[in-house]
């Protein structure tokens, strides 16, 4: 099937999953669960994924093609981008939705960038997220209680014209432990306000529970990427752990792709009927 965009999947379902390409055995895996559970999802290809291959294309063109081949529909997200020529690339790509992330910056910078951007990506049809204010997690950027500040929020949608804002209520990247407590006033409040779909980052750290009530609140995308890391780690381990004498990487590789397919059913459902 051709690929779609983000925002195309929000408009037809209300909320959608976003899980990340790390491998092709992700890619293969969030796939596979989109089809068991007979749900659209985003697969996402951060920057710092195509540093680990040395460049975006290798595993881009290939996440495309498993797309592309899928019976159900998937958008080709990257995520948190924080160069603008990565961003062209993966436009020229072929992605169809993407993520420009200058939250690092000071805001009047930061909505320079973003606008511009923004304006590029979809003058070729393509759907654009930003971030407004760092998340936090790995860097430890935000201080635990920062929330987006709505006046803020409303501002930046109307300056840069994004079609999708990631808000800061609660979660924070790369948590192992799904014991984040989210805001859900908050997000109440900023999808009253702001005209665009909001994004959970850090949703790795969140609660099934927690997951659905934020969609039930506002949430529009949920993107998951360090649960599914733990989930196919821990298939791996158990696969070496019975059989130690294993050489052939697809012994373990596997398993772990398949207890992944496994949980992307289980959270694009959870998420989808949310």
């Amino acid at each position: 099937m051709p690929l779609v965009t983000t925002g195309l999947i929000i408009s037809e379902r209300g909320a959608t999953a976003a899980f990340n390409v790390i491998q092709i055995e992700h890619a293969e895996a969030i796939v596979m669960g989109a089809e068991s559970a007979g749900r659209p999802v985003v697969l996402q290809i951060s920057e710092n994924a195509a540093k680990y291959h040395g460049s975006l294309a290798p595993i881009a063109l290939a996440a495309r093609r498993i797309a592309e081949d899928s019976t159900v529909d998937v958008a080709l997200h990257l995520d948190h981008a924080e160069s603008e020529d990565l961003v062209d690339e993966a436009v020229d790509l072929g992605f169809t939705s993407v993520m420009f992330d200058a939250a690092k910056l000071a805001y009047a910078d930061n909505l320079e960038r973003t606008a511009a951007v923004a304006a590029r990506a979809q003058a070729r049809g393509v759907w654009v997220e930003a971030e407004l204010g760092e998340i936090g997690g790995k860097d430890g950027a935000h201080a635990q209680g920062v929330r987006t500040n709505v006046p803020d929020a409303v501002d930046f949608v109307a300056r840069t014209g994004v079609d999708g804002l990631a808000v800061a209520v609660g979660s924070s990247h790369a948590m192992t432990m799904r014991s984040a407590s989210l805001d859900f006033e908050v997000i109440a409040e900023l999808r009253s306000a702001v005209a665009v779909p909001l994004v959970l980052h850090g949703s790795s750290g969140v609660s099934d529970a927690g997951i659905q009530q934020a969609v039930q609140r506002g949430i529009r995308k949920v993107n998951v990427s360090t649960h599914l890391n733990g989930v196919f780690t821990e298939a791996i381990r158990k696969s070496l752990a019975a059989s130690p004498e294993l050489v052939d990487p697809r012994k373990y590789l596997g398993p772990g792709r398949d207890a992944v397919a496994k949980e992307v059913a289980r959270l694009a459902a959870l998420i989808g009927d949310a």
